[in-house]
């Protein structure tokens, strides 16, 4: 009994009134006032050198988000480059390397507006050629597909109307449609013009309708209490919240349209990008192929990222708190 009396304080976590606290806790009561006391007198040093260290840390984070942006790409494009000189050696030089397409481009770039005829013109025209075309076929499909797009989302009579027709001329090929417009409009340059019309309008009456469709019912209840007109229901209600999805249609239909065109030229002539490749074809100047196929993918990417620039400054996403 008088052994239990005695070491049950030291089993105990809280010593009893009137008794010493254990040493170990005198221990840890010293060592974090020593701490402290050691806090205080190297503070001022301590915030001096956390100072640099967040400018270091901005600098490497900076310089890992640059890399990461810059070394991927460049390393695809070295990759195709490798790819593109290996090929060109082993089939002999029919494909020129990358080191003689440069060369010629840097003769074709330095004048790329010459003109010594209508059938030999520069890169430059023939690009602007092209590039008006698809401006027209493009404008005249946009004039037309888009108010189609807000009535055929707008009335269900007219969708389940039209929907089995856009099914059916949807998927056929718009060079398919290219002899029809030779037939009608007698003349190349319109039929390119009616081939790009006909194949950007789709993209823009179906991704227009599905917008209007997708507008929450709540607005159109309030607009029905509001007694708003059509016109005023179009504009205030319909136009914001189909904007994105109608933006959407028109960068679809720009990428079809500049695919178009190339095929569409090389089959009717005359002046544009797609003529200029099938007329290097037939002199057998594969370089001056190989740097048109650059110019289209370059001219196209460009295009591309101006309407997903454009897409972007009218599209307004919900911050969340």
């Amino acid at each position: 009994m008088v052994s239990a009396v005695f070491h049950s304080p030291l089993d105990s976590s809280s010593p009893p009134a009137g008794h010493a606290a254990p040493s170990n806790a005198i221990k840890t009561v010293a060592d974090g006032a020593a701490s402290a006391g050691a806090t205080g007198q190297n503070g001022s040093k301590t915030v001096t050198a956390a100072g640099p260290a967040a400018p270091r840390r901005d600098w490497a984070a900076l310089s890992r988000s640059f890399w990461m942006a810059v070394l991927p790409p460049a390393c695809g494009l070295g990759l195709l480059i490798g790819l593109w000189a290996v090929v060109s050696a082993t089939t002999g030089q029919s494909i020129p390397g990358p080191a003689d397409t440069w060369q010629q481009a840097v003769s074709i770039f330095s004048d790329p507006f010459y003109r010594n005829g209508p059938n030999d013109q520069g890169v430059g025209w023939n690009v602007l050629a092209s590039l008006e075309r698809v401006a027209i076929g493009f404008g005249l499909a946009a004039v037309v597909g888009i108010p189609a797009g807000f009535v055929i989302g707008r009335f269900t009579f007219l969708s389940r109307m039209f929907n089995p027709l856009i099914s059916l001329l949807r998927p056929v090929s718009p060079l398919a449609w290219l002899p029809i417009g030779l037939l009608v409009f007698k003349g190349a340059n319109p039929a390119a013009i009616w081939t790009i019309f006909i194949c950007s309008i789709w993209p823009m009456i179906i991704n227009t309708a599905v917008g209007v469709q997708r507008v929450p019912q709540d607005y159109m209840n309030v607009a029905r209490v509001l007694n708003l007109s059509e016109w005023k229901i179009a504009t205030t209600i319909l136009f914001p919240s189909v904007l994105p999805y109608m933006l959407t249609g028109v960068r679809l239909a720009v990428g079809t349209a500049w695919l178009v065109i190339v095929a569409a030229e090389m089959l009717t002539g005359g002046v544009g990008i797609g003529f200029w490749v099938w007329d290097e074809w037939n002199n057998l100047n594969v370089k001056n192929i190989l740097i048109a196929i650059f110019v289209i993918g370059i001219v196209g990417l460009l295009l591309e990222y101006a309407l997903v620039k454009l897409a972007t400054a009218f599209t307004f996403e919900e911050v969340k708190s």
